[in-house]
């Protein structure tokens, strides 16, 4: 580490947010000590020791900066030199409208700046046990699947019992195994390239085999985590067809934007579409395909899209707990612990939902304690930013009672007031109307707030 009179932050935990975190700390001169257990303690879900590595989707979703909440994330972060951001840039595969990247070569690159920065120390090592009193700053950044020990600590920290829900990942497709005769290129509505999906119809009996299958299929059990609330965002293709057999067509599986070439007459009932995974394309995301069936099922069950009769999977779907904290409850405006406030949490712990929520996140913390440790207090963005609304809903603007992991969407907005919240015939704005005046005001604040 570069040697400097400032005392270090210790960052705890190596994904998006702890990465991001370090870096935005670093690039304002601050000394940073960045704890990561892998590979001294594995996970279930994480399959390297990399930093930033996604275990998930290789989605950071829609880039569309003027009717999208996401997207409008993706600039504002840009603008504040996010190094999350700059990996994805630079090793982004097609996926339409969206930001998809080659997750090996993100994950590479990630750690590639981390380990080449003077004031950064990667320390590979777990952190539990009572945080040393001499670590005046802290961020904890240790995401979804915070190992037991450290999972203790922040419990005899925060007096209350973290809450949890279970998150669940897609299954991943050899390309040359997917049977073209039946399959085809298409982005949806084609945006994008207009072919950037890989798309497996099925009719009406296939269809209703298919959701047959998914909800007699064997699944795995978690006893120890029976009670457990699901998140909505990313639920098990087995649970959304529990509620109904016409919700995967109005869902992940949904036949509208795409017309099948291999027989152009006949309207599919579904579709099972498949995102690049990455950068040599020769890897495919099953999309909305997170599951808890077993691996047995998966393969016999997913062997009967049309297509898919001879897959090759290069990983299965799978289950994870995922943990978060009553942050409304917890923290204050600026992310730290109120009982503690030398301790500050990041990413998806806060209660956030994404990895580029939760990288966003990790930024600002970031920048908060630069600025104290400058001597300066931390700079909250506007509310009517995209930043400041995710960041508002996490520290109060959700109620405590009820609250549970959001991804940043323009209905965490404060509404447009006035003249300007009005079209030409007088009526209050809506649609795309609305979402271009909320992206609008929120590039002008931002720019504001940055001193631009």
């Amino acid at each position: 580490m570069k040697e400097t009179s400032l005392k270090p932050v210790h960052v705890i935990g190596g994904g998006l947010a702890g990465s991001e975190a370090s870096w935005q700390l670093a690039r304002a001169g601050i000394p940073v000590i960045l704890h990561e257990m892998r590979p001294v303690r594995t996970t279930n879900a994480h399959v390297s020791d990399g930093l930033a590595e996604l275990v998930c989707s290789n989605s950071f979703r829609s880039d569309d900066a003027d009717f999208n909440a996401v997207g409008l994330l993706h600039q504002e972060m840009r603008r504040m030199d996010s190094l999350i951001m700059q990996a994805a840039d630079a090793n982004k595969v097609p996926a339409g409208g969206a930001l998809a990247v080659d997750r090996e070569a993100f994950s590479a690159a990630v750690q590639s700046a981390i380990e080449a920065e003077p004031l950064i120390e990667v320390l590979r090592e777990e952190v539990h046990g009572p945080i040393p009193e001499d670590w005046d700053k802290v961020i904890i950044a240790s995401g979804p699947l915070t190992s037991e020990g450290l999972a203790g600590t922040i419990r005899e920290l925060t007096g209350k019992n973290a809450l949890s829900f279970f998150d669940a990942i897609a299954p991943i497709v050899h390309k040359d195994s997917i049977d073209f005769n039946k399959a085809w290129y298409q982005s949806r509505y084609d945006k994008g390239d207009g072919s950037d999906y890989i798309n497996c119809p099925l009719d009406d009996e296939q269809y209703e085999t298919f959701i047959d299958a998914l909800l007699e299929g064997k699944k795995t059990e978690f006893k120890e985590w029976e009670g457990t609330p699901y998140f909505e965002g990313c639920l098990p293709i087995e649970v959304m067809a529990e509620r109904g057999r016409q919700t995967l067509a109005f869902g992940p599986m949904k036949p509208v934007g795409l017309t099948n070439p291999n027989n152009p007459t006949v309207k599919p009932r579904g579709i099972i579409q498949l995102r690049q995974d990455n950068a040599l394309g020769t890897l495919w995301n099953m999309v909305g395909f997170q599951t808890k069936l077993t691996y047995a099922e998966q393969v016999r069950i997913f062997k009967t899209i049309p297509g898919l009769e001879n897959a090759e999977f290069a990983r299965l779907g799978g289950l994870h707990r995922n943990t978060f904290l009553n942050s409304p409850k917890l923290l204050n405006e600026s992310l730290a612990l109120k009982s503690q406030p030398r301790i500050r949490f990041a990413g998806q712990i806060t209660g956030c939902e994404g990895y580029v929520e939760s990288t966003a996140v990790g930024l600002l913390v970031g920048r908060f304690i630069a600025a104290e440790r400058l001597g300066e207090p931390p700079s909250l963005p506007p509310q009517t930013t995209s930043m400041g609304a995710l960041l508002s809903h996490i520290t109060g603007g959700a109620d405590e009672k009820t609250f549970q992991p959001m991804n940043v969407n323009f209905g965490l907005f404060p509404p447009i007031e006035g003249p300007e919240g009005l079209n030409e015939k007088g009526k209050r704005l809506k649609g795309k109307d609305r979402k271009q005046a909320l992206s609008d005001r929120a590039r002008h604040d931002f720019n504001n707030w940055l001193g631009e």
